[in-house]
């Protein structure tokens, strides 16, 4: 097989895109047009309340939540908003780059 050949085999996918969703208020990533992952959010004055991620079952583990927090979260702060992190998936994701974002977080109480 020369290096420009495609095999039969490869399971490439170039049909992935990110967007944020204000009538649904949530951001998703959509695979082939399918909703594959998407992160609810509340908007609010100087802020965007992460709320609950959720990945559909058919991709789960392909690590496709970490590609929309990055999407979400560069998307938020390019805005200006802050960043509140009530969905455990979105503060997960914070607490593990520690240091991209951390000057736009505000932290709930609960």
């Amino acid at each position: 097989m020369t290096e420009n050949m495609i095999s039969t085999e490869d399971k490439f996918s170039p049909d992935v895109s990110l967007s944020r969703d204000d009538e649904h208020h949530r951001y998703e990533l959509r695979v082939g047009g399918k909703v594959a992952v998407q992160s609810f959010f509340r908007d609010l004055p100087g802020h965007v309340d992460f709320l609950h991620t959720d990945t559909a079952e058919d991709f789960k583990g392909q690590g496709l939540g970490k590609v929309l927090a990055h999407f979400a979260l560069d998307d938020v702060v390019a805005s200006g908003k802050r960043i509140i992190p009530h969905c455990p998936f979105i503060a997960g994701y914070l607490r593990a780059h520690e240091g991209g974002y951390e000057q736009h977080i505000d932290w709930p109480d609960n």
